[in-house]
């Protein structure tokens, strides 16, 4: 086993400086953009979906920029770098995901929505209570992603301080808070999207750099990057086989077939995801940035197996796991061993780099989960759900100004939930908000699209069905208590054995909403079935 690398510290001044500076930086570019595109529309379309005027290829890129985030850049690879073939498994259901997206969802969602995934139900269903519904799950699963990627921005900042200081990770999860709500609230839709654009570009750009220079070392022989990979992982021939992290047992091959099966299909019930297809002005351009998401998020996971396995192999998962029990800061610690170790220029020149792109992908991240998030809560809670027949509408410019507040509001709230979030891995929290999305969203959208029976009964159940369920089986789960790694760890009431919901939630949320439209009284409206078929399938009416 390879020494454990050296980590950064205080007394590097002159690296430490530099290292600010480029997170500095970072943080002036983000905010630019945001004045600049804050002062390019004020309208709810300008807010909510950019004024739906970019291209295919910037739509894709910003596609690529909301799924690639921190669980990819950071959890992933740190999952490859200590559990080696279980982690590449991992990453396979991040990108098979995009098929179902592609196939079932990208143009019918275009056509039948205009800002959030609530639009595309209440063309046939109750109006009020399927708003209430469908924005609340909205808000929770864009809530659990939001953590993951604060949590990751404080070991990143930690690690890059050379500290395991709570007080470094807590002021950095404050700031990170406070710059999204500033995102959200002065640029809106067109800021966010132009922000993902730059990071998907430095992150694709970075991966390259990484994955050269790890190829470059073993004179790209990549067999021999598998055998010193397994080499130094400490698990000998096992790393490079299945089992390590999920083969101990009967409950840990369930728990990994429930992560699977909520990261394949929770992309396509993501409200983030969903609403960057209103950014365009056409269903077959929300197609076309389908397929070039598809192909920058493939090129970017081929890359992040060759980076984990460079971390183990270069660094060694003895040292990874030092730095960060999850695995979190093994990509920054790879860069500084590339660019000749601890002690050299190069390699913690390197190290300040690829951090930097690191925390602009978590700043890109959370200003589109909060702008999801705030354009739920404005425009289907605020404005629909809990606006009482006869009472007047709500302007337009109320409803921003509602979803901005909103956004202050949301924001923090994920500062403080995240607090209590720290020590659990990024990608592991991400599957939990993949697990939710595909148990309370997913169904009761195929559902809405696809069956000309389905009620609004079946619509409420389908929703609750998912989401109750699969909440009260992570409180109940080891994920939160009984074990060292939880959330609470010293007391144990979990009676679920597995980490991950989506084995059971997601099944219950199709039957459920099955069993409430056989049991509903008041039978589908077939013209607004048609009225959403039509428009659906051929844009009609679309905004």
């Amino acid at each position: 086993m390879r020494a454990a690398t050296p980590l950064p510290g205080p007394a590097d001044g002159q690296h430490h400086g530099l290292a600010v500076t480029l997170f500095a930086v970072v943080v002036l570019i983000t905010l630019a953009i945001t004045l600049w595109a804050g002062r390019r529309g004020q309208a709810a379309e300008d807010f909510y979906a950019g004024g739906r005027d970019f291209s295919p290829l910037q739509n894709g890129f910003a596609l690529s920029g909301d799924y690639l985030s921190a669980a990819s850049f950071l959890g992933v690879t740190g999952l490859i770098a200590l559990y080696g073939y279980d982690g590449v498994l991992y990453l396979i259901g991040f990108l098979v995901a995009w098929l179902v997206v592609l196939m079932l969802v990208a143009e019918l969602v275009r056509n039948a929505g205009r800002y959030t995934l609530a639009d595309v139900l209440a063309l046939r269903m109750n109006h009020r209570r399927v708003r209430a519904a469908a924005g609340s799950a909205s808000v929770v699963v864009t809530l659990l992603y939001l953590i993951a990627q604060m949590v990751g921005a404080g070991s990143l900042v930690a690690l890059l301080l050379g500290t395991d200081s709570g007080q470094a990770k807590t002021w950095t999860i404050v700031g990170v808070g406070a710059l999204m709500i500033v995102y959200v609230t002065v640029g809106g839709m067109k800021a966010t999207t132009w922000i993902q654009i730059v990071k998907a570009f430095l992150l694709i750009a970075g991966s390259v750099l990484l994955t050269v220079l790890v190829l470059l070392r073993f004179h790209g022989d990549l067999a021999e990057l598998m055998r010193s990979a397994a080499r130094h992982s400490g698990a000998g021939r096992r790393y490079l086989e299945p089992g390590l992290r999920y083969g101990t047992g009967l409950g840990s091959r369930l728990d990994f077939f429930s992560l699977g099966l909520a990261l394949v299909l929770g992309t396509a019930g993501l409200p983030h995801i969903l609403s960057r297809f209103y950014t365009v002005p056409t269903a077959r351009a929300a197609r076309r940035s389908t397929m070039w998401a598809i192909g920058l998020v493939g090129c970017f996971y081929l890359m992040a197996i060759v980076v984990g396995l460079g971390a183990t192999a270069l660094v060694g998962s003895a040292a990874v796991r030092a730095a960060n029990p999850a695995g979190n800061t093994a990509v920054p610690l790879l860069a500084m061993d590339l660019g000749g170790g601890a002690g050299s220029t190069g390699g913690l020149v390197l190290f300040a780099l690829i951090s930097a792109i690191a925390f602009a992908t978590i700043l890109a991240v959370v200003a589109g989960l909060t702008l999801a998030s705030s354009a739920a809560f404005a425009h289907d809670l605020y404005a629909r759900a809990w606006r009482r027949p006869g009472r007047r509408a709500v302007t337009e410019r109320q409803e921003v100004v509602a979803a901005r507040t909103a956004a202050a509001v949301i924001g923090a709230l994920a500062i403080v939930l995240s607090l209590f979030a720290q020590q659990l891995n990024v990608a592991f929290l991400v599957g939990l908000a993949f697990a939710v999305a595909a148990s309370a969203n997913l169904p009761v959208l195929l559902y809405s699209l696809f069956w000309r029976r389905f009620t609004t009964r079946g619509a409420l159940w389908s929703v609750y069905g998912g989401l109750v369920p699969a909440l009260l089986l992570v409180a109940f789960s080891p994920v939160v208590s009984g074990s060292r790694a939880a959330l609470f760890p010293g007391v144990d009431f979990h009676w679920f054995p597995l980490e991950n919901p989506g084995l059971v939630s997601i099944p219950l949320g199709f039957l459920a909403g099955w069993v409430g439209t056989l049991t509903s009284r008041t039978a589908a409206d077939p013209d607004c079935y048609a009225e959403l078929e039509v428009r659906s399938l051929t844009g009609t009416g679309a905004a």
